[in-house]
Order: C-alpha cells, then structure tokens, then sequence
C-alpha cells in the first residue's frame, strides 16, 4: 500500500501542519471522500502520504496561516537516521549563514537537496526561527536517546557563574562547556553575559552535537561578539583545551558512566584534589571544570545527588571544602532537568584568587534547598522557574558577605561541622524551609484553584452528557488470550540486581509499588543495565497488587519497573493502548481477578478482562476513557492545591495576619 518515495505523516502531524486539533483532522477525513488515502500504519494509526496532504490541504484551504517549517520537518524525519538529520539541520543552519558554501558530501542525495530547502525557507522566513524550529522538533524526536538542559535552568547556571567569579579581564569572557551537548549552556552564557566580548571553547565526543552547537553559537554571533571553538572529542581523555583557562565553566555532564578513563589517566594532572574512583565520574569532570579556571573563575556543575553523599568520593568531597573551592550547593526541584524524578543538584566551585592579597578559605559553605519551587502534578511540568530563580539568586547574594543574612530555606554550615566521616553536603540535611508563603504566592495559588475549578465544570458537563447504559451486554475476553493471540505482550517488573555494574546505557528511574503508595513519582535510579523490565512512552503499566492497583499509559522517559508491576505493550493494528488500559482500570476488574480479599493480596494480570471491540470503536471508548483520566488528575491536583491553600491561611491567620 506504502509509496516507496513517499514522506509518512500521521493524523497528529497534519493536525500541527494544518494548525488544528487531531479531532479536526479525524472529522474531514470521515466527511470528506476526496481525503487522502492511508499509505502505511494501521486504522488505528494511519499514515499518509505528506505530498498528497498538502495538495489536499491547499486545495480545501487549510494552509492559509501555516509556513513551510510544519511541512518541512516531516522531510527530515523521514531521513530516518538520528544522525543524518542532525547533520542536516546544522548544514541546513550553515547555508543560511552562507548561501554559496558547499553543502558537505558526507550526507545523502535526498538529505543535500532537503539542506537546500530548509536554507531558502531560512532566508525567506528567518533563519534562526527556522533553525530552532527544526531543532527542537529534531530533540523531541529522539528525546529517549539525548539528554539536554533546559533553557531556563541553564539561563540559571550562566547567571551564577557570572555572578560569582571574581575580578575581570580586559580581553573579554571565556566560556568553557566539555559536554556541550546541543549547546544550551554555551548559549545561555553568551546571552546572560550582555554585550561583553565572549570566547567559547566547547567539547561533545558525538559529532552531530557537536555541529548543532555550532551552529546554535553562529546565529548568536549576529547579535554578540562571540568566538566559537567547539571540537569533537573525549574531553576527559583527549583534551584539545589544556591550556585554555576560563572565566567561567559550565557543565552537565553524563552521569554514572563508569567508562570515564579511570585506567588511563590515573596519573593525570588535572587531580589535585585527588583521583576520582572508577565509580565517581562526576568529580572527574568536577575537576576537568576547576583545571581550567582561572584565579577567581567559577564554575557551576548539575550533579545527581547521590556525589553530594556516597562513601567513595567523600575524600575529595573533603579537600574541596578545606581548600575552599566549594563555595554552595542547590537543590533544585524535581523535573528541573533529566532524568525528572530526581531532585538533581548545582555545586558552585571558585578557584582561589591570585597574588598575596588572595583572602584565606571561607570557613564555611552555603547550602541551599530550592526543592519547595515545584509544581504540584506530574513530574514532567517542571519547577516554578521564576520564583526559583529569584530565590536562588538572592540566596546566593550573600555568598561572600558574612555578616549578611541568609534566606530561609539557606544555610551557612561551619567546615568543622562537614568535615566529619561522611562529608555530606547534601543541603537537605541542614536547610531547613519554614517560610510562609508570600502574598504574590497565594494569589498565584488562588488563581491557579480557580482555573482548575473552570476547567473541572466544563469537563464535568461535558461527561454529564454521556448516553451510558447497563442494559447492553458486551463480550469480552481476558489478558491472557490477548497475550495468547498476539494482541499484546506482558512483562512482570523485576528488583534490579545489586551485583550489576554495566554503566554504558546510562541510568533509568526506577518505579516501585511503594512510590505509587506515595506521589507515584520513581524514586530511585538504576543503572539500565541491570533493569530487567523498561517501559517506554506509549506502554500500559498496570499495579498488580491490590491496595494499589491502577492501570495507566506510559507518558514519558523509559522507565524501570519494580517487581508487582507490568508492562503491557499493545499491537496497534488490534488494541488501542488507551483504550485497553481504560478497560483494566475499573475497579471491578481489580476486585473479580484479585487473589485474595485482603488490600495486600495480588491481582492476577491475566485474569483481568477487556471489551471486545473493533478497533474504531475502542477509539471512541479510548476517548471517553482519556477525559476521565484527564478529569481524575484535575481533580487531585485541585484537592492538593485547597489542602495547602487551608493549611497556609489557617496558619496565618492563627498567626493574626488578617488585615482589618
């Protein structure tokens, strides 16, 4: 059925095209004959022909207020390869800049001749819009395989780092990143810096981020004066910049590799604080950071917060204090950046000033617990990002002021009281946050109430109006001949071996029964090696215990599953995933394949029972089922935000603060 040369779009992509809802699409295919036919995917997920759509959208006038790029993208993922359409979008990002330079002959034919197109549209419709448009639709789309920094948290880290180094040069700022991913940080620095000469020095080992961070700092030359140097390599192993001193350093570098070069560069120079232990990458690149400081540069450093705490680095965790290069540690919200269910950390790092007049080691450090700034719902919506950066950077004002005071939720702790046989600088353990909220906080929370509270009576009518009824009796049919027949498989969720050591894949959060009893956010990380059950965006998990039984779709990063949970992975052609985890959601359906009668017993997965329905109409169930889920998760995260609403008011009126 598929045309060999055609480029597949799926119903959601020609609603982004069209700038419509999906639902919009659905109606003028059903309403339309002269819609295009399905070239490949199934009836539930159909998938057309891009050429013809936008023939017949033109035609029917659709593309009245839609540009080139939302017709463009599709092209570039059709190149199939992460890596070809990366190299694209940057070479497509050095055409725009230099309409007569040769487009590199390492890509494709097709890819060549689509770098062309997206430089016209470029020239035509803005380069930099273009640019940043393809590359986060390029980052979305390989989002499972890349880890980037979030534009406001690296805005943050560039912001402290300027603030607290010391002293300037006449010569300009120099900007060092050894992991520069797609180059967030590199830009943020360039853009909080205002208007001083910039040099940035940057390494990626992975070639294609490597030129997309090029080309990100090329457009920002137009308005900065920025000199780029960014090379492709090992910075721990092979490093191009050893004798580059920086103004500031910035850096997320990866976590939990164990392949760092722990063997070969055991007697490297750059460990003056002590060599890292093979299982401590991330006070390698700590003090890569620190080796290209120049007197009174700073450094800031994303960090998992077990560095804060494990055993194994706790002796470079204690020259880093004596000498008095760790100057503050933030921990941040989850969510801040990957992997989200992680409160990640910020260690601020100062190389000592030069010359006789240098000021001696500050006796001690400021911790800072910025974890209050997040939002209530799931993991993946984020901090409060302005207040969170108001606060953080207000703490950190008094930083090198003694006498000043510090905010609530921040502490100066004595080295003498850190320097004890676990050197933890976990700010946890000593801020302590009992601010009340602010005014602007509660009306901010009064507001959001209030929109929750609309949207849940719209949401509420419109369920009302459901034609349901008892009296039709349908056939259905269990898990287990679903698996039997190819409709799904099933995977039982494990406990990660403890012996496991394997690093390369990186590491996953790990969700258990216990962390559903809580929030239901993982709330731990394994290593992927040893995670014996992943499951990816778009797979149903199902609790198979019955005090916290619940089904759901999988939105989100891979994900390790702990033992009494399942992942269910549908055929598209034969189940609809939303539907089938709206079926195993009743709690009828819990109750009659539970094992026993106690809230600890077990559910038997097998045993639960789904509709059997034709694929159109479980797109209908899968519908409903979606707004009751959506109506659910309002309604939790509206009761949240009442419950502390009652419990700040109450207190400060307790407290005599009502205004009469």
């Amino acid at each position: 059925m598929s045309t060999p040369d055609a480029v597949p779009v799926s119903l959601a992509e020609i609603a982004r095209i069209a700038g419509v809802g999906r639902a919009a699409v659905s109606n003028w295919r059903r309403r339309h004959d002269s819609f295009p036919t399905r070239i490949a995917g199934t009836d539930v997920s159909p998938q057309f022909s891009l050429a013809e759509v936008e023939q017949w959208l033109r035609e029917n006038g659709k593309l009245d207020s839609i540009g080139g790029r939302e017709l463009l993208w599709p092209r570039f993922e059709a190149l199939g390869s992460r890596d070809e359409s990366g190299l694209a979008i940057a070479e497509a990002a050095r055409r725009m800049h230099s309409p007569r330079a040769s487009v590199s002959r390492k890509l494709s034919p097709a890819a060549r001749e689509l770098v062309g197109e997206a430089a016209k549209l470029g020239r035509s419709d803005g380069a930099r819009e273009t640019f940043e448009f393809l590359l986060q639709r390029w980052l979305e789309t390989h989002v499972r395989q890349l880890s980037t920094t979030p534009p406001p948290l690296a805005a943050l880290m560039a912001r402290i780092a300027l603030d607290v180094r010391t002293g300037e040069r006449d010569d300009g700022l120099t900007v060092l990143d050894p992991a520069c991913g797609t180059g967030h940080l590199a830009a943020a620095a360039v853009q909080e810096s205002k208007g001083s000469r910039v040099s940035v020095v940057g390494c990626e080992r992975d070639s294609t981020l490597a030129s997309l961070t090029a080309a990100r700092l090329a457009f920002l030359s137009d308005d900065h004066d920025v000199r780029t140097d960014i090379a492709t390599c090992d910075a721990l192993r092979d490093d191009p910049f050893s004798t580059v001193r920086a103004d500031i350093a910035l850096c997320n570098p990866p976590f939990n590799e164990r392949d760092w070069g722990y063997a070969e560069l055991a007697t490297d120079q750059r460990w003056t604080h002590g060599l890292p232990p093979r299982t401590e990458p991330e006070l390698a690149w700590v003090q890569h950071l620190l080796a290209h400081l120049e007197p009174g540069g700073a450094a800031v450093v994303l960090l998992p917060p077990a560095v804060a705490s494990r055993k194994a680095g706790r002796r470079i965790r204690g020259s880093l204090l004596r000498t008095g290069v760790l100057r503050a540690v933030v921990a941040l919200p989850p969510g801040s950046a990957q992997p989200h269910s992680v409160s990640l950390q910020l260690w601020i790092l100062r190389a000592a000033p030069d010359g006789p007049a240098a000021a001696p080691p500050a006796p001690d450090v400021l911790l800072i617990d910025a974890t209050r700034f997040t939002r209530t719902g799931t993991r993946e919506s984020g901090p409060h990002w302005e207040p969170l950066r108001e606060f953080v950077l207000s703490a950190l004002g008094a930083l090198d002021r003694p006498e000043a005071d510090v905010s609530e939720g921040a502490v100066r702790v004595p080295l003498i009281e850190l320097l004890d046989d676990e050197v933890d600088v976990t700010p946890g353990r000593y801020a302590s946050v009992t601010a009340e909220p602010s005014g602007r906080e509660l009306a901010a929370a009064w507001r959001e109430a209030g929109t929750i509270l609309t949207d849940l009576a719209r949401r509420s009518e419109r369920l009302s109006e459901l034609k349901l009824s008892s009296d039709t009796a349908q056939t259905t049919t269990s898990v287990g001949d679903l698996v039997k027949a190819g409709a799904l498989s099933l995977r039982s969720g494990q406990q990660p071996s403890e012996d496991a050591t394997g690093s390369d894949g990186g590491s996953l959060p790990l969700l258990t029964v216990a962390d559903l009893l809580k929030d239901g956010t993982p709330g731990g990380l394994v290593p992927a090696a040893s995670a014996p059950v992943i499951v990816e965006n778009g797979d149903v998990v199902v609790a198979g215990v019955v005090r916290a039984y619940r089904a759901w779709v999988h939105e989100g990063p891979p994900t390790a599953l702990g033992p009494q949970l399942y992942a269910l992975r549908v055929d598209s052609s034969k189940l609809n995933a939303h539907f089938l985890a709206g079926c195993l959601r009743a709690p009828a359906n819990g109750r009659q394949a539970g094992t026993h009668a106690s809230s600890s017993s077990r559910v038997d997965i097998r045993r639960l029972q789904v509709l059997q329905l034709p694929p159109r109409e479980q797109e209908a169930y899968a519908e409903v089922f979606q707004s009751l889920r959506d109506f659910e998760a309002r309604l939790g995260k509206v009761g949240d935000l009442g419950a502390g609403l009652v419990s700040d008011v109450s207190d400060l009126l307790a407290a005599g603060g009502l205004g009469i």
